[in-house]
Order: structure tokens, then sequence, then C-alpha cells
């Protein structure tokens, strides 16, 4: 991964840009069995954070130990646990989506029958008529069918009561079976019936409100469940893919019965060339028109460690030999840009990545119900509605981050990258300031691995910079 990060660079300013790279190339080797390693990086970093203002960037942390170590073994039985952890969690994440899914479903039926019990309650005519002949028909469906053949349907198919079931339809009040034109044997059967429809209806109303009360209060706890278990999960998810080893193919440093592990670090440190401090101090021609694009000193250092690991109490200590490489580049705000668009295409949340069942869309389908059925006052005020809607409720969020953003968002997204074959070539004045901002780049890079041989007592020489 290391090498692919300095390929991306070099190929970006091979192609936008024409000269050699790196600006300047160091290699440190430090070889000490009875040394740790971990002074080296950390010496380093130090060091690397003091020129950039402690804004280096750590790109690559793999590790491969040899099958026959002890630190493989040690390793295998921490990333079981957490495999185990994982495994147990999702699936108590999935029990409670699926009961999440079955409540969303319940509560859509819900909503369409109490849409239904609104309409009797309407103002409109037609629409009140087209209400209680909706919940007539659920009645006789659900309710008077279980009578057998003495039901309403079975008792018009074959008793011969041919006017039983249009005088229900019709009749809404006992007053309107009295005034129908119907033998009193009809009227006789429909009476009770229309009673017992207008009981039904007012009592299943308040039962069905109710029940659709407590199942919606029931989905925000179990959303709530969710999202706390997607908490719990998610740093196990994260470490139980940190404790993945690095696949090292034919790398002879690497021998499976050796107790060795091998270590691949890279660290970034940028800076931004200061255009206006350059013009002032005579540096650049005070009439130079300032670049619209930023320009930056980067410091690529990538560390390379074998060591021979050696338990001491519950940790390991690492002394071998470490190979710590400085490069150093001046690429533009875009050529930035790039190289992170590479980064997150190649190396990003891998494991988070293995767990994306569902499609972006259905996800985007699920959130919108439960904002819909999690809304707590619809009567809030504008204020209110902006920060709900800022506010993320979809549980999805709580354990895959920002993988699952609404569609539009993501093509508005991918439209923002940038394509190397549209990144503009340098103009005169841009070629002066990236060629003053590869010098500070080589400057700092030779300066944190002059600095660490002469701190170490190694030979060095004096700074071609000065």
């Amino acid at each position: 991964m290391a090498e692919e990060i300095k390929t991306i660079i070099e190929d970006v300013l091979k192609k936008t840009n024409k000269g050699d790279w790196p600006a300047q190339s160091h290699e440190l080797v430090y070889d000490s069995s009875s040394e740790t390693l971990e002074p080296v990086y950390f010496w380093v970093l130090d060091m690397a954070n003091s020129l950039f203002g402690g804004k280096v960037e750590k790109l690559v942390d793999n590790f491969t130990s040899s099958p026959g170590s002890g630190h493989f073994a040690e390793f295998g039985q921490r990333k079981s646990i957490m495999q185990k952890n994982v495994t147990e969690s999702m699936g108590t994440i999935n029990t409670v989506l699926k009961s999440i899914i079955n409540l969303i479903y319940d509560l859509k039926d819900f909503e369409i029958r109490l849409g239904h019990y609104d309409a009797v309650k309407s103002e409109n005519k037609e629409e009140k008529e087209a209400g209680l002949l909706a919940l007539k028909q659920i009645w006789m469906d659900n309710v008077d069918i279980k009578r057998g053949r003495g039901s309403i349907n079975m008792m018009a198919q074959d008793l011969n009561f041919v006017t039983l079931r249009d005088g229900f339809m019709y009749a809404n009040s006992i007053k309107d079976i009295d005034e129908m034109d119907l033998n009193d044997r009809v009227k006789r059967v429909l009476k009770p019936r229309l009673d017992e429809f207008l009981y039904w209806k007012d009592s299943s109303e308040a039962e069905l409100r109710k029940r659709f009360a407590i199942e919606k209060n029931y989905l925000r706890s179990q959303v709530n469940s969710l999202q706390l278990y997607s908490r719990w999960v998610k740093p196990y998810l994260k470490s139980a893919s940190e404790l993945e080893m690095e696949e090292q193919g034919r790398n002879p440093e690497l021998v499976k019965t050796f107790n060795t592990i091998l270590l691949q670090l890279t660290l970034i440190g940028k800076d931004e060339f200061d255009v206006k401090e350059a013009t002032r101090t005579a540096e650049l021609p005070t009439e130079l028109k300032i670049p619209k694009r930023k320009y930056y000193s980067v410091v690529l250092i990538d560390f390379r460690f074998r060591g021979i690991p050696i338990k001491q109490g519950q940790h390991f200590l690492l002394g071998g030999k470490a190979t710590v490489n400085f490069n150093a580049y001046a690429l533009n705000e875009e050529e930035l840009k790039i190289l992170e668009q590479n980064l997150k295409k190649s190396d990003v949340e891998d494991a988070l990545k293995l767990i994306e069942g569902a499609t972006t869309e259905s996800l985007d389908e699920l959130k919108k119900d439960l904002d819909h059925y999690l809304e707590d006052d619809k009567e809030a005020n504008e204020e209110e509605k902006k920060k709900k809607k800022s506010e993320d409720t979809n549980p999805f969020s709580a354990l895959f981050g920002s993988l699952f953003k609404k569609k539009e968002e993501k093509d508005k997204k991918e439209e923002k990258e940038i394509e190397l074959k549209k990144i503009k070539k340098d103009n005169y004045a841009e070629r002066l300031v990236r060629a003053l901002a590869a010098a500070d780049a080589a400057n700092k890079c030779f300066t944190i691995y002059d600095v660490y041989k002469k701190a170490h007592g190694m030979a060095s020489h004096d700074n071609p910079f000065e």
C-alpha cells in the first residue's frame, strides 16, 4: 500500500507537470535487535509534527507476523474474540431489524385502516360515504364472516336474501332501515346487524388507535435499541478489521517458522505554501499574479519494520531493523484531492463494506418510514423541523457512518470528484510557486532526516538548502 501511494503521487505529477519527482529523497536504516522500534517511529513523528504544525496524518498501518510466531497466535486469539463479539452483536441487530420492518408494515396497515375512520368524520359527503362503505366491507369480511352460514354474505348467496347485502350497505341508522322498501323478514335481520356494526365501528376505532400508539412507541424503543447495538458493534468491527494481517506473497523476509513480524507505516505531512510571504521576502516577484490554486509542501514518510517480537507481560517488544524513506513533493489542492479519492477507493472502511447487504435505495425508503412514524410533534415550529431534519434518526447511519447517504447526496458527491485529465497544467506563476513549495518540502524532508542522524550520533553532512 505504501508503494501504491508513492506511485499515485508520482503518476499525477508526471501527467500534470514535467520534472523529476520526488524533489528530494533520503533513506535511513537503523538495525538493532536489542532496541525497540517504537522510539524510531515516535521520534520521526514528533519531529515531523513540529515542522508541519501538528498536521501529520497516518495513511497506512499494516502488519504481518510469521505463522510460527507467538505474536501470530496471540493476535489470532484476539481477532477471534473480536469476531465472536461482532457475530453475536450482528445477530441481535438482525433480530431487532426484522422487528422494526414488521412494525413498520403493521403501522402502515393501521394507518390505512384509520384513514377510513377519519374519512367517516369528514365534512365531505362523498368522502364520508366512501369511508363508511369501506368499514362495512371490513366488518363483513372480518367480523360477520365468523357467523358462517348466518353471515350477511352467505345468507345473500345461499338463502336467497338477495336484498340483505344491498340494504346493509345503504343503511346508516335504524331509521334508514325502517324507511327502506324491504320485507319485515329482511329488516329483522338488518337491524341487529347494523346496530352491531355501529358499536364495532366506535369500539374498534378506539382500540385501533390505542394499538397504533403502542406499536409506534415500541418502534421508537426498537430503533433506540438498534442504535445502541450499532454503537456497541462498531468498535469491535473496526478492531477485528485492524487485527487482520497484510498478505505478503513471496516476501523472503517472512519465514513461516521464524519469530518475525513485518510492519508498514506511512505518514504524510503537508503545509500550505504562503505565496504572500514569499512575495514579501522577494522569493517571488512583487508583480506576480497570485495563483488561485493552493500549493502544498508535502513530505511522505514510509516506515518498513522487520522485527523480532518478544513477549513481556501482556505486550510484545519489537526489536529489529527499521528502514525509513523520506520523499518530498509539491502538490496543488486538486492533486491532493485525487490522492484522497484513490485512498478512499482502495482501502477505506473495508470491514464496513463487507456488511453492506442492502441497497442504498431500500435503506433510504426505510429511513423515510422511520422519520414519518418517529416524528414527535407535527405542529413543531420551523426551527425545530429544520433541527429534526438535520438530526440522523436512521439507525443504519450509526452503524455504517456515511456509507448509506441518500442517493441524491451521493450523486452530488460523485459529481465533485476531480478527474486527472481535467487538471490544468501550471502556468508561469504556478510553476514558480510549485518550485518554491518543492524546495520547502525538500528542506523539511532533509531536516527530519539530518536531525535524526545527528541526534543519534550518526555521520551527517551540511544542509544543502541553507
